[in-house]
Order: C-alpha cells, then sequence, then structure tokens
C-alpha cells in the first residue's frame, strides 16, 4: 500500500485488529540511551509532530502517562469484547484538508490507516415526521432541503460553491504556524470576494444562517451542523462555521479510520518506532527538568526522568503545564494569559453495544446512517449557550449528536452487532458543582436515549447490550488535558485564536522556557482531529533545528 486508502463506503477485507489498549511495539522498552527530543503526551498531534522530527532522523522519547497513546483519538473495548468503541473523536473531517493527508507526506497508509467515507453522510428527524438527508452528492442533498424550501436549497448549493472558491485562504492559515505569512485579512484583501468575507467571518454563524435560509427545518439542520465544533452558533466570529463544517461535511462524509479512530494514533506510533523512536505508556509527567534556564528532559511520577539532547515537545494542557517548572520561568504575562483561559462547550456521551443500529423511517422505507443528528428548532439549538451561562442541564428536546460507526465499518463490532454512542452537550461546572455529574449521569442518559427513540423506535430496550455512560467530568478524568470537559482543549473564539493561542506572544510553540514547545489543542488553530497543531509545531520545531517541514517530506527513508 503507497498511502494511505480512501474509499466510500463498500465492503473489503479488514485490516488486522487493532492492539487495544497496548500501543507500542517497544512498550516494555527501558527508555534508555540518547534522545533527540522528549515528547510528554501522546495525543494524535504530538504523535503527528514525533512522527515528522522522526522521518527527519531525530530520535524521540513519547511518554504516555495512560495505557495507550491517543489522547481523545483512541479506541477500545469500553462495553464488551470485540465491542470497539471510539472513546473521545470519531469523525477526522478537517484533517483531510491537512497537507499530512491531502499530500500524503508521511505515507500512513503503510503503517495501516485507512478511511472509509459514506456516501449517506448525516441524517436529521423532525417531530412532524418530516426529514433532512445529507448525501456527499450535492445534488440529492439539495434536493432534501428543496423538499422545505427551493431559496435554501439554492441558497445551500450557493454557500458552498462560495466556499470552495475562499477555502485555500483559511486552510493557509490553519496549516502554517501562528505568524507564517500573512495575515488572514491581509490575504482576504488580496482576494476578489476577500471583503465579503472579512464581514462573514466577523458575524455569528447564527446571523448568517438566519439570514441566507427560511424555513425552520433548514435552519435547525445549519445550526446543527455550526455547533459541532463545540462554539456556540450566536457567537461573533463564529460566520464561517455557517459554511465551514458543512462543506467538510459534504466533501468528507464523517471520516471513519477503518478499525477505530484509534487506527491513526496507532499508525503514528508505528512509523515513530520504525524510525528508531521508543513509546513508553503509564508514564505521567509531573516536572519539567530545567537547568541552566533550558528545559533539557521531565521527570515522572513513577521517579523516572528523562533527558533532550535538542527540545522537549509537550501536549499537556497550558492549565498542568504551568505547574511543572517554578512560576518564575514563564513570565508573569504567560501566567496571566493560562489564567484567563477559558474553556468551550462539552460533551455528554453514552457509549452502547447493540444488535442494531439507529434506524428511521423515510418515505418508502428506513435508513441506518452513520451520523444523525437532533435539533427541533433552530432555537432551541441557540438556548444552549443560555443553559451552558446559568450552569443548567436541559434534557427537553434535548440536541444530539448520533454517531453509529459500525453501520460504515463493520469490524467496529462482532458480525450483526453495532457500537453507536450519543452524544449530548451539556456544562461541566454545574450550580452543584461539577461532581453533581455523578448524581445525575444516570437520568441524563436515559432521557437523551428515550428523545432519540422518538424518532429510532428499533432501540428498545432488548437491543441494548451494554453501555458507558461518560459525564463532562468522567471527560476529564479519563484525561487529564480534557480539563474541564473541554474536549476540544479550549473555547475558540477571538480571545483564544490565531495568535492567542494559547497565549498572546507565544503562539508559535515555543514557550517561554527555551528549549520546551507547545503542541495539542491549546495551540493555533485548536482542538478537533485536524493535525493542525501537530503538523505546525513540526514546522516550527525543524526549522530551528535547521531544516524544514518540505526537505522532511521529500527525504527517502
Amino acid at each position: 500500500m503507497s498511502g494511505i486508502t480512501r474509499r466510500g463506503f463498500v465492503k473489503g477485507a479488514a485490516l488486522a485488529p487493532l492492539a487495544l489498549g497496548s500501543i507500542s511495539l517497544k512498550q516494555k522498552t527501558s527508555g534508555t540511551g540518547r534522545f533527540d527530543v522528549v515528547v510528554a503526551g501522546a495525543g494524535h498531534n504530538s504523535l503527528i509532530t514525533a512522527a515528522y522530527l522522526s522521518k527527519a532522523g531525530y530520535r524521540c522519547l513519547v511518554l504516555e502517562g495512560r495505557f495507550a497513546v491517543g489522547g481523545d483519538v483512541k479506541t477500545g473495548e469500553l462495553t464488551l469484547p470485540g465491542f470497539k468503541h471510539d472513546t473521545c473523536a470519531s469523525g477526522h473531517i478537517i484533517i483531510q484538508d491537512n497537507p499530512l493527508m491531502r499530500n500524503d507526506e508521511l505515507k500512513l497508509g503503510e503503517y495501516g490507516l485507512e478511511y472509509i467515507f459514506p456516501d449517506l453522510v448525516m441524517h436529521m428527524p423532525f417531530a412532524d415526521g418530516s426529514y433532512i438527508t445529507q448525501w456527499r452528492d450535492m445534488d440529492r442533498t439539495c434536493a432534501e432541503l428543496g423538499k422545505f424550501s427551493k431559496k435554501d436549497a439554492a441558497a445551500y448549493r450557493r454557500m458552498m460553491t462560495e466556499y470552495d472558491a475562499i477555502k485555500p485562504v483559511f486552510d493557509a492559515i490553519a496549516f502554517a504556524p501562528a505568524g507564517f505569512g500573512k495575515p488572514l485579512n491581509e490575504r482576504l484583501a488580496e482576494h476578489p470576494q476577500g471583503k465579503r468575507w472579512q464581514r462573514r467571518s466577523a458575524m455569528s454563524a447564527w446571523e448568517i444562517i438566519r439570514d441566507n435560509f427560511e424555513d425552520e427545518h433548514c435552519r435547525a439542520y445549519m445550526v446543527w451542523m455550526a455547533h459541532e465544533t463545540l462554539q456556540h452558533p450566536e457567537d461573533p466570529m463564529t460566520g464561517r462555521l455557517a459554511y465551514s463544517v458543512v462543506h467538510g461535511r459534504q466533501s468528507w462524509s464523517t471520516g471513519l479510520a477503518k478499525g477505530g479512530s484509534g487506527a491513526l494514533t496507532q499508525a503514528l506510533a508505528r512509523l515513530i518506532e520504525a524510525h528508531g523512536g521508543v513509546i513508553l505508556t503509564q508514564k505521567s509527567v509531573q516536572r519539567l527538568v530545567v537547568e541552566n534556564g533550558k528545559c533539557v528532559g521531565v521527570e515522572c511520577t513513577d521517579g523516572s526522568a528523562y533527558r533532550a539532547e535538542k527540545a522537549v515537545l509537550s501536549t499537556i494542557h497550558i492549565k498542568h503545564l504551568v505547574d511543572m517548572a517554578p512560576r518564575e520561568l514563564w513570565g508573569q504575562d504567560f501566567l496571566d494569559g493560562v489564567n484567563m483561559w477559558q474553556v468551550e462547550g462539552s460533551m455528554f456521551e453514552t457509549h452502547y453495544a447493540s444488535s442494531e443500529a439507529p434506524t428511521y423511517a423515510i418515505s418508502g422505507g428506513t435508513i441506518t446512517p452513520v451520523r444523525s443528528g437532533t435539533m427541533a428548532t433552530p432555537e432551541r439549538g441557540l438556548r444552549m449557550s443560555f443553559d451552558h451561562a446559568c450552569r443548567a442541564v436541559n434534557v427537553e428536546e434535548p440536541v444530539l449528536s448520533i454517531i453509529a460507526p459500525s453501520v460504515g465499518d463493520p469490524t467496529r463490532a462482532p458480525a450483526g452487532m453495532h457500537t453507536f454512542k450519543i452524544i449530548g452537550f451539556h456544562p461541566y461546572d454545574l450550580k452543584e458543582g461539577p461532581q453533581h455529574w455523578d448524581e445525575i449521569k444516570e437520568r441524563v442518559s436515559e432521557a437523551n436515549l428515550n428523545y432519540l427513540r422518538r424518532f429510532a423506535p428499533n432501540l428498545t430496550a432488548d437491543k441494548i447490550l451494554a453501555r458507558v455512560i461518560v459525564s463532562p467530568l468522567d471527560l476529564e478524568r479519563m484525561n487529564p488535558h480534557n480539563w474541564h470537559g473541554s474536549s476540544h482543549g479550549g473555547a475558540q473564539g477571538p480571545a483564544q485564536s490565531g495568535a492567542m493561542r494559547p497565549v498572546p506572544g507565544w503562539a508559535q510553540h515555543r514557550m517561554p522556557i527555551p528549549g520546551l514547545y507547545q503542541t495539542g489543542a491549546t495551540t493555533h488553530p485548536g482542538g478537533s482531529v485536524t493535525g493542525a497543531p501537530g503538523r505546525n509545531a513540526a514546522v516550527v520545531m525543524l526549522k530551528d533545528f535547521g531544516t524544514s517541514i518540505e526537505a522532511v517530506v521529500q527525504k527517502k527513508t
């Protein structure tokens, strides 16, 4: 296999099963020897950085505090043997436009990575019996919207066409370190439609949707799409989400990594090891080793310490990272920026092992999609930000995102069986305190399932074989990087984007302590499975090491 396999929903030979819960062919290696770079944390972004550095010839040691690498991009048997669940992220959409994938820079297909892109992208049922189904075929999707409004169908097609023309400008910003090249406004000013997009970018997604769509069903569908990045659609500077999220799904569908979301991080780990790197799990970093003002290594909770000859790379959440070295080394500006860090909306997940996947009634039969969602009205979507502000759980007509990966990838479950998860959106910090989640999560999970059953009545109790509930508090327990239930690292509004992420003056992956670099969702351009922070950090580090990512990609290995 010369590169990553990308295909539609067709049956084919399965890859060898993932080594769930393990992650390294060299897991028992002591980690002794010379290392150019020590990597603290093994999320998908830090693994991407380490993969580029390894390909460049730098020996990397990756330290992961848990039993398996991957961070929020991991797959495990959460419910029953043979049922493979994505522990957090499932859809790999934005990463498909990353040069990492677009240009097949690391040849990850040679390390077992394969993608499936179902033709049926997303299905949204409504209480009145109507529905909208998104297909990768633009004409079919427009026909779905056209059932409610010909004007809205035309608006959808126009918006996707307009975004096609401007997308390279936004991609150039996302897939480059902050401050590298011309800033966004300057790039837009040079584009024939740039002034229009300057205004659109500053608007809210809701303003865009409200002004372009007239039917409430179409508006609800678009608001649901815009919220998929966990940013509230009525917030300023979310306008592009009214275009980009739906465009990404129109282009790449759900983007299923065959065998599980963790297939991506498994492939990266295999590449690192194939190039002489070492990966150690159950190695939680607790302290940065600083000598003569430079970060030269790390110390783990078990007392072990590891030194780096060139640099230390962190993907530890910045709220924790600042506690791993004396405060005076960071500088007050940096500490002030970290103190002001804000989280985005949080998720509430229930993972199911089942004998059937959610199935919906449509004209002339039924449909069983990989991804579906509920949003009773656009106003219900806008209500979510108010609920978060009030620190309240609202399960009245809940906004849900439902993902059933086994529909598109049968390797996820035993023959004839399925995995699916229901995602709701609720605040981490409740009025009663985050610990209150332990008391109410069973009731919230049942409410979400019962609401879904209004549209997918096949999910009777006998079809549910097992379940695991993950509240926003559990998300934090599962992965310390999910600080305060923040699976995207933190809010991505104007105060925490671009040159402001993670802290003004420190957005280019170089931290205030010399020798220390940062990647992951707390760096530009933020959360989701984009791989952008990882590749961007590699660009900076390779430049500092005296080479370039272009030279590394062209290097024969």
